[in-house]
């Protein structure tokens, strides 16, 4: 019988990343070494069922993790990996993540055959994506492009694309390099700033497991911790989901975060962007700082509308 059960996703991307984390906790915890030790539990969610339609039009988010969530709180598993983009600003009662792991680069990239950047982009080009973010900052640069809505995991859309539906999409470099695949080219974050905890992956489980808490610390990595906790802290103010096009990435360097957050209108005509650079102990009050001025800025109504 497994020592732990790992929950997760089963698209191609999710099994990797749970994979990294089985491997992460069997190298690093002398109890879970064993082949057998980490069993890996595929749980359908409801964003997974959903493909016909942006995920912001079905309840935001949460879908990709609910299922997961109740699996764990009924014990059915011990822990489970998420993408941190992924997770809701806050958890459920009774659990809490307790790790991450390292996080890869958190740009996007743009995929269009020989198009490189987004101003070399044909006029009038149709470009895919689901996502309100990326929609908003391709709009506030390029009011010309028509955006369309392309769902499916990473290989569905790099084929949607290879067809003809589209001509370009936008992915994130994170889960193509942990796919092994070399595709397109990665954005500048002053053209495409990343979604909150993109390249992050998470470990969550029960608040009161001590045990298990104590092995996922053997796996965490700080500077990962830190940075995310800078911009969470920044959509928590923003009461951020899929439904408001809001982005944030922080950096760690010696000690010192630098935090760049924006919102924007969906239809990209109005974007407001800010940074923060501070101790990382301040990690949280800049974030929050930063998500109160742009809440100031924008004024009443402008991330309900």
């Amino acid at each position: 019988m497994a020592t732990l059960k790992l929950g997760t996703r089963g698209s191609k991307l999710a099994l990797t990343q749970a994979g990294l984390v089985r491997d992460a906790l069997a190298q690093s915890v002398p109890a879970l070494a064993a082949p057998d030790a980490i069993e890996i539990v595929v749980i359908k969610t409801t964003g997974d069922a959903i493909q016909d339609r942006p995920l912001s039009e079905a309840g935001g988010k949460g879908l990709f993790v609910k299922e997961i969530e109740e699996a764990m709180l009924a014990r059915r598993i011990d822990i489970a990996v998420h993408s941190m983009k992924d997770m809701p600003t806050a958890q459920p009662a009774g659990l809490t993540i307790a790790a991450f792991l390292a996080r890869e680069d958190a740009r996007d990239v743009l995929i269009a055959g020989d198009v490189k950047r987004i101003a070399d982009l044909a006029q009038g080009a149709v470009v895919g994506t689901s996502a309100l973010r990326r929609r908003a900052q391709l709009l506030h640069r390029r009011p010309d492009l028509k955006i369309v809505n392309l769902r499916g995991n990473v290989d569905t859309r790099l084929r949607k694309r290879e067809a003809g539906e589209v001509e370009a999409t936008l992915l994130a470099l994170a889960g193509l390099k942990r796919l092994g695949l070399n595709v397109g080219a990665p954005v500048p974050e002053d053209e495409m700033l990343p979604a909150v905890g993109q390249g992050a992956i998470c470990i969550e489980c029960r608040a009161d497991d001590a045990q298990t808490r104590s092995w996922l610390a053997a796996i965490d990595h700080g500077p990962t911790a830190t940075c995310v906790k800078a911009e969470h802290a920044m959509l928590s103010v923003l009461d951020g989901s899929c439904r408001t096009p809001i982005a944030g990435h922080a950096v760690l360097t010696d000690g010192v975060i630098h935090l760049r957050g924006l919102i924007a209108k969906p239809d990209g005509s109005q974007l407001i962007a800010t940074e923060r650079r501070g101790d990382m102990a301040d990690a949280e009050a800049l974030g929050r700082d930063a998500g109160q001025e742009l809440l100031r800025r924008g004024g009443p109504g402008f991330l309900s509308t």
